[in-house]
């Protein structure tokens, strides 16, 4: 596998997966889940990030300390990205949110984008892509592609997803293979209609509470 390819050998990253595939994890349970896992993949995630040394004081006397130097963007992929959000912000709480709208066409599996707020230039050094899931791949390049127009350069982006099938994880790192990727586990099927097999479901809608009677997760 790549060295931009990073799958997440956990313990308790596992059982927190494990937890959310299950059909019985209710909604506040699922959101726990995927704040927990998003946590554990922003720590790894950013153990390269640039440092910068300040003077403090403590009670009892002056320290030497650090703090993290980059200007960091967090881009989530409307709205299931949302879930990943505040796990970031607890570790980097001065970061700039950009939302993107994509959906995935659900015929074609061809990603459609909606949203996307922007500010001319950007204004941040580090980018994390937010994505629960990788399927298809298709959302996610067209994510990359909206953060490269915007002239955030590849390897200043890293894209953060809690599962991924080994498809969709080839195709984005074949179409931008220098961007670096952290996930949490890689399922190795699709189904006929671009699920992740077995996946967890429709992250969103169990994030939000809104599947329908009758739908399974």
């Amino acid at each position: 596998m790549s060295d931009k390819i990073h799958v997440l050998a956990h313990p308790v990253v596992n059982a927190r997966l494990s937890k959310l595939r299950q059909t019985t994890t209710n909604g506040k349970e699922f959101r726990e889940g995927i704040h927990d896992i998003s946590l554990i993949l922003g720590i790894e995630a950013s153990r390269d990030l640039e440092e910068e040394t300040f003077h403090g004081q403590t009670p009892v006397g002056p320290f030497t300390g650090s703090q993290i130097k980059p200007k960091i963007g967090l881009t989530p992929i409307l709205r299931a990205g949302m879930g990943m959000t505040d796990a970031l912000l607890n570790l980097f709480p001065a970061a700039r949110v950009y939302h993107l709208g994509i959906f995935r066409e659900k015929v074609s599996l061809q990603p459609v984008e909606y949203y996307a707020k922007l500010p001319p230039n950007p204004n941040v050094d580090q980018v994390f892509l937010l994505d629960p899931l990788i399927a298809t791949g298709g959302t996610a390049c067209a994510a990359m592609n909206m953060i490269l127009e915007w002239g955030v350069p590849v390897n200043k982006i890293k894209l953060l997803c809690i599962l991924a099938s080994q498809d969709g994880l080839n195709r984005v790192h074949s179409e931008y293979p220098g961007v670096e990727i952290w996930v949490a586990a890689v399922d190795p099927q699709l189904t006929s209609t671009g699920l992740i097999l077995p996946g967890l479901g429709d992250t969103g809608d169990r994030l939000y509470n809104t599947m329908k009677d009758g739908d399974a997760v």
